[in-house]
């Protein structure tokens, strides 16, 4: 099983003729994923290879059922997209763009929360249910099915992550590109009562990073709400003191969102933080 994504997921491109999205819409057709139409104002009436381009998502929405979008819509028009999105009612949306205006984006937010809908995003990777459907960027080839989920506001991590996962052939149930802006639409709470109601994932990588607090909250969520074994990782360990680093949604300030902070909350939670990536597979084995 899988979380958010299946192989019956008919899935929508926001600026599908735009470079990058003509670009990963083909990979992701590739890799299994049911991309049944496009859209880009303008173009409507148009085609990539096979899949129809319309001029709005209330236009394609009309046409074919879309269970969920991804945006590569450039950064002064993505928050535009979202809404145009949230208004079509479309029930996921992934944001793949980076630098979206953070006012746009909480605007964006409250309205998807009122609907009842779901955003990934925006500045992340997307997502992917290994050998079921891909949306976003991640690389499919290093996946494998599975029954371990992972969760990250890293997209290089996560490809790092889950190379050493399929290596050890620990297999991947669903990984979450949640994104690295101070404004995002799923976290890692979200995706990991996900993950505990699913039962084909049997366990949980959780990719953190320096800045914010979301991982020691995400800590105390795990301590009293999850039983399924979790491991961590916190990237940013060796940066140096004083030295901003990491997605705009990294911010040290008050002495909290210190790696030193996130892994002791971790381990205080029961949740064993490996040193480096290639380590995750081992610690994981041990608790599964």
């Amino acid at each position: 099983m899988s979380i958010l994504i299946n192989e019956k997921t008919n899935v929508l491109v926001q600026g599908i003729t735009g470079r990058d999205g003509a670009f990963h819409a083909r990979q992701m057709v590739a890799d299994g994923t049911r991309v049944v139409a496009g859209v880009t104002p303008g173009k409507g009436g148009q085609k990539l290879d096979a899949v129809p381009v319309y001029n709005s998502v209330r236009e394609a929405k009309g046409d074919h059922r879309i269970d969920a979008t991804v945006i590569f819509v450039p950064a002064r028009f993505a928050g535009a997209a979202v809404m145009e999105a949230a208004e079509a009612e479309i029930p996921l949306i992934i944001t793949i763009t980076e630098g979206v205006p953070v006012l746009e984006m909480l605007e964006a937010y409250h309205v998807i929360r009122e609907k009842g809908l779901r955003m990934i995003g925006p500045n992340c990777p997307g997502l992917i249910s290994p050998g079921k459907s891909k949306i976003g960027i991640m690389p499919a080839h290093i996946h494998l099915p599975g029954n371990i989920g992972v969760i990250s506001r890293s997209g290089t991590l996560t490809y790092e992550v889950v190379y050493n996962l399929t290596r050890s052939n620990m297999g991947q149930s669903t990984c979450v590109g949640i994104g690295g802006d101070p404004v995002i639409g799923t976290n890692f709470i979200d995706a990991l009562q996900l993950f505990e109601d699913d039962p084909e994932t049997a366990g949980v990588v959780v990719i953190g990073e320096i800045g914010g607090e979301d991982e020691e909250r995400t800590a105390e969520f795990i301590s009293r709400s999850v039983t399924k074994p979790v491991v961590g990782f916190i990237s940013g360990r060796t940066a140096p003191p004083g030295k901003r680093m990491g997605h705009a949604g990294a911010i040290i300030s008050g002495g909290k969102g210190t790696p030193e902070a996130k892994v002791k909350a971790f381990e205080a939670a029961g949740v064993p933080v490996a040193d480096k990536p290639d380590q995750i597979p081992a610690l994981l084995k041990e608790r599964l």
